[in-house]
């Protein structure tokens, strides 16, 4: 099958689009109703509303993949998210277990920021510049095959959760850390753990180039050029007006945000740290979150006693996570019930055995 007969084969039947949002939720209940501990369907948090409601967990990419290998009777994973999430999934569950991607437009632009050939060439170079002093770490948001680069190479995944842990970890391995594919959470998960800002250089996958001013030796660690396009987007400006127009209100932000928003920041922390924050907040709390619109809006119509924003009033949803809405959902589900499922994700085995590799040194350190 050619690239244009995959794409055709994926695409969402017009009928789906011409039913109501209650006919489509019909189908969802129905199928959950049908298929019962077979089914396994969870939800990343940055989900729409009208997705999250059917999930049988929410979580962050990694949790979700964790979750969906526990499910011993499910012998289907609908995977709510991106695509390397459901590729995760699919290289912890069992062989016999399947997992699905309702929309395979899905995905993710800092994943992308870092494929292979750009990887190989960046790792070469780095080999001949500073020889086997360097451990390769990756943010579990990067596709298969880059896992797999890392596990390879001795090296681990990483979650905004335990990224300071890993770091520690991976220093206690080798010298210097090429950290891939986000530079802003390598950068702020570093400083945080004492690394001076001059002793970070960054890997410019496009250039081809290390971009850095100091001596080489002073180098502990490479930031891949990457970012989340959604994070980045939150800016010092609008830290500045949150203080001046709400002064008492505390900032709190993901660690995939810019060195410069961190540090202005009251707090930062993982999606979880997130949530987890102002569910202990007391009521009358006053925060701006930055971080995905959809997960802000939930977390502002859960805690209707305190006053929370969006750090950027003009911040749109994961334009990728919001590919999984509500009629792929159906269609994904209808085409499993009919025998016919779409979007099968399957990692090669050649792949999946090192990805599994970089994922177990993270998780055996849990």
């Amino acid at each position: 099958m050619n690239l244009f007969e995959t794409i055709e084969k994926n695409t969402l039947p017009g009928r789906y689009l011409e039913m109501s949002p209650e006919e489509l939720e019909k189908i969802v209940f129905t199928v959950k109703k049908e298929f019962g501990s077979r089914l396994f369907l969870p939800g990343h948090h940055y989900q729409k509303d009208e997705v999250i409601q059917f999930a049988d967990a929410r979580g962050d990419s990694l949790k979700l993949a964790q979750l969906s290998a526990s499910q011993h009777e499910a012998e289907a994973i609908v995977f709510c998210g991106v695509h390397f999430m459901a590729e995760t999934a699919d290289i912890l569950t069992r062989n016999d277990q399947h997992v699905y991607l309702p929309d395979m437009r899905a995905g993710c632009s800092m994943a992308d920021m870092a494929n292979m050939t750009q990887t190989e060439k960046a790792w070469e170079k780095l080999m001949a510049t500073f020889d086997e002093t360097i451990l390769p770490l990756t943010y579990v948001n990067s596709t298969a095959a880059i896992k797999a680069f890392v596990g390879k190479h001795g090296g681990a995944t990483v979650t905004s959760s335990n990224a300071a842990d890993m770091l520690q970890w991976a220093f206690s391995q080798k010298e210097r850390i090429l950290f891939l594919p986000d530079q802003h959470l390598g950068r702020n998960t570093a400083y945080d753990l004492g690394i001076p800002l001059d002793h970070m250089a960054v890997w410019d996958p496009i250039m081809e180039k290390l971009l850095y001013d100091g001596p080489l030796e002073n180098v502990k660690v490479i930031l891949w050029k990457g970012h989340c396009s959604v994070h980045e987007n939150f800016t010092v400006g609008n830290v500045e007006q949150v203080r001046k127009e709400h002064p008492t209100m505390q900032i709190i932000v993901h660690p995939e945000c810019s060195r410069e928003v961190v540090e202005l920041s009251d707090l930062s922390g993982s999606t979880n740290a997130i949530i987890q924050a102002i569910k202990q907040a007391p009521p009358g709390s006053k925060w701006a979150i930055g971080t995905e619109m959809n997960l802000v809006n939930r977390i502002i119509q859960e805690h209707p006693d305190q006053h929370i924003i969006s750090l950027n009033p003009r911040m749109c949803p994961c334009l990728t996570m919001n590919r999984i809405d509500l009629p792929h959902l159906a269609w994904s589900l209808e085409s499993l019930a009919e025998g016919d499922p779409q979007n099968l994700i399957r990692v090669e085995d050649s792949i999946a055995i090192d990805a599994k590799k970089a994922l177990d040194r993270m998780l055996s350190r849990a």
